[in-house]
């Protein structure tokens, strides 16, 4: 055991190391007997695979490179492909390609074929949630499609596609099934008679948290869907899925009681204060998927989310076995069988397998496999801090581990904040070798679920309404002093970081406090009048009416909390990330930041990536930007660190 200053520790994790091993796999679901889903490419240009599980165990990714399996639909995507089996008992798939935003059809063994043509206007015709319909010689979705050059010049709608081809040139060959009426909708879920569709809608300027609509329409029998009845939802009522039992109830999760919980066809089948659902970032997230002998699984729990069987007519729920203290909102099921993905704090994301019957699950994809000695992962804590007016704050706290060293004696470790995105969301405790870059070196992380993150109820959820820049800021910062006051951290030695939303936290608080001696801001908000002015996509384009307040009642409140207003009062070291493509968070909010600072003296370094959008997906650009990271906490605080580039900060 070496005793070496905390942040100069020798690691095995590089940034290389975290980069490979970044993302998780998503949108699970079954073609036929088989478990099928997408999984991350960071050193293939960031590209999702669609990867195949065979009977045998083997996996496949089933489409080469550059072949990528994500939608685009309210730039955040939604599920992106679906599968059956045909008569000869082999696949058939359909699939949206990243590039051009197509749909194809596709049958191992042979070249994908489009079903949709690419459209001239705007930015194109975008599809998520696909149902196979092949009985009806269709597929059914969500078709998103612009009509004019605006981020704003869009409309929604469930529509049909023909599994001929007949649409891959003519737009006329879609069938449209809804009216429109609706800004945003989730796709069709068909009851098992096939005689009814249940979707979600809701309209700007809720987000679907705030509050939604669940739709019922009858399908008549050529495939049309009759009038659209509401018979869930509101504007303070958020619906976050439905679907169908087996005997055809209607089954749908609603916080309106304060907690997103489970009804059947209205009535409440284990009212808790726990969620059962969580936030929409993305069109086909699922918390639950019925069972064909009746029971439904069920991700549920206050903070982390544990998978369980619950039978409707008791109320009960049996948690699987297993070392998963974290699932993602990615159920499937198929008769009897389910699947998840599932992580924990010494596991990375991976394809969980439930035995229905005896509670037992398995890893059958995406395995976690140690890519260095795992005496070097972070052992986290979970905490819960006191806030401003004795509020509850909950962090996940990640000191500084390493096997083979310790810190000085009276020496106390320096610690980064991270603010999680959204800001609509939550940190799952999971293994992540980013933060075991740092903790590993002897820096210690501390992830915040501040007041308006998920997974605490409504309440919680709603600190945030009117207060985005004040509670977010000021809960992080409780945490950050709260850690020096009670020894764990050094004071002088406290950096935050975040991305989109956290990249606004984190320069609100840069601008606002004191707290901090440096800063890593990544792909963020900091200008709220040009962002909620057409600079940002329609789905967030007037998020911050419940976050600020209406524009049009307080428009100085919008100026007055932006970084970009404030941009003088900063002081300490930054490091500025951002993707050239990101229209989500796009570089002249950096850009009118930077321009503010000018001529002010302070260290800074800006980093761009081309090719990046709102969320970095290459392992190169991973690379750079951790490396970046650590050698401006090693600058600001005084540490050696060989090997890694140093980051030149101008002024």
């Amino acid at each position: 055991m070496q005793t070496l200053a905390y942040g100069e520790w020798p690691s095995p994790i590089d940034a290389a190391t975290a980069a490979a091993h970044d993302g998780s796999p998503e949108f699970v679901g079954f073609v036929g007997d088989e478990v099928w889903w997408t999984e991350p490419r960071p050193a293939e240009a960031g590209r999702r695979a669609l990867v195949r599980r065979h009977a045998d165990g083997t996996e496949e990714s089933v489409l080469p490179a550059p072949w990528n399996v994500r939608s685009r639909v309210i730039e955040y995507g939604g599920r992106p492909w679906a599968g059956t089996v045909g008569d000869d008992g082999s696949p058939l798939v359909v699939f949206v390609h990243f590039a051009d935003q197509r749909l194809y059809r596709f049958e191992p063994g042979g070249e994908p074929r489009p079903l949709t043509p690419v459209s001239p206007v705007g930015q194109g015709l975008r599809w998520a949630e696909p149902v196979l319909l092949p009985e009806r010689g269709e597929v059914w979705c969500v078709l998103e499609e612009f009509t004019g050059d605006g981020p704003g010049d869009v409309r929604r709608v469930l529509a049909a596609v023909p599994l001929d081809g007949s649409a891959a040139e003519d737009r006329a060959a879609v069938r449209e099934l809804s009216d429109g009426r609706h800004r945003f909708v989730t796709g069709p879920r068909l009851a098992p008679d096939g005689r009814r569709a249940a979707w979600i809608a809701w309209d700007h300027p809720r987000m679907p948290w705030d509050g939604t609509e669940l739709l019922v329409a009858d399908v008549t029998p050529d495939g049309t869907l009759g009038e659209a009845r509401t018979v869930a939802g509101g504007p303070e009522e958020s619906v976050a899925q439905a679907d169908w039992s087996h005997d055809g109830r209607l089954l749908y999760a609603s916080d309106r009681t304060g907690w997103w919980n489970l009804y059947r066809d209205g009535e409440p089948l284990c009212p808790r204060e726990e969620e059962f659902g969580g936030p929409l970032w993305k069109l086909g997230h699922r918390w639950f998927a019925p069972l064909d002998g009746g029971l439904v699984a069920v991700l549920h729990g206050k903070g982390a989310l544990a998978l369980g069987i619950l039978d409707p007519e008791t109320g009960e729920v049996v948690d699987a076995a297993g070392p998963w203290s974290e699932f993602a909102a990615c159920l499937a099921a198929h008769g009897e069988r389910v699947v998840a993905v599932g992580a924990g704090p010494r596991t990375a994301h991976e394809v969980v397998e439930l035995d229905t019957r005896t509670g037992r699950a398995r890893v059958i994809g995406a395995a976690h496999r140690d890519a260095v000695d795992p005496a070097y992962y972070p052992e986290p804590q979970v905490r819960t801090f006191t806030g401003p007016d004795g509020r509850e704050i909950h962090a996940h706290l990640h000191p500084p581990h390493n096997p083979d060293c310790t810190g000085p004696a009276g020496e106390l470790p320096p610690y980064v904040i991270w603010a999680h995105g959204g800001p609509t969301g939550r940190v799952p405790l999971v293994l992540d070798l980013e933060i075991a870059y740092f903790t590993s070196r002897g820096i210690g992380v501390a992830e915040v679920n501040y007041g308006g993150s998920t997974g605490y109820g409504r309440a919680y959820r709603n600190r945030l309404r009117g207060q985005w820049g004040v509670v977010d800021v000021e809960d992080c910062a409780a945490v950050a002093l709260a850690l020096a006051d009670e020894g764990t951290a050094d004071r002088n030695r406290l950096a935050v970081r975040g991305g989109s939303a956290g990249g606004w936290t984190t320069a609100a608080s840069l601008t606002t406090t004191d707290v901090y001696a440096c800063g890593t801001i990544i792909y963020p908000v900091l200008d709220l009048t040009g962002w909620s002015s057409g600079e940002t996509h329609d789905f967030e384009s007037q998020y911050l009416e419940t976050l600020i307040g209406p524009l049009a009642e307080v428009p100085e409140q919008y100026a007055e909390r932006s970084p970009t207003t404030h941009a003088d009062r900063l002081s300490v070291p930054f490091l500025l990330l951002q993707g050239l493509d990101d229209v989500i968070c796009p570089p002249v909010q950096c850009e009118r930041f930077l321009n503010r600072l000018a001529g002010r003296g302070v260290p800074h370094a800006y980093l761009t990536f081309e090719g990046e959008g709102h969320g970095f997906r290459r392992a190169e650009t991973m690379v750079r930007a951790l490396e970046a990271e650590l050698s401006l906490y090693a600058q600001v605080f005084g540490l050696k660190v060989p090997g890694v580039p140093v980051l030149k900060l101008g002024t």
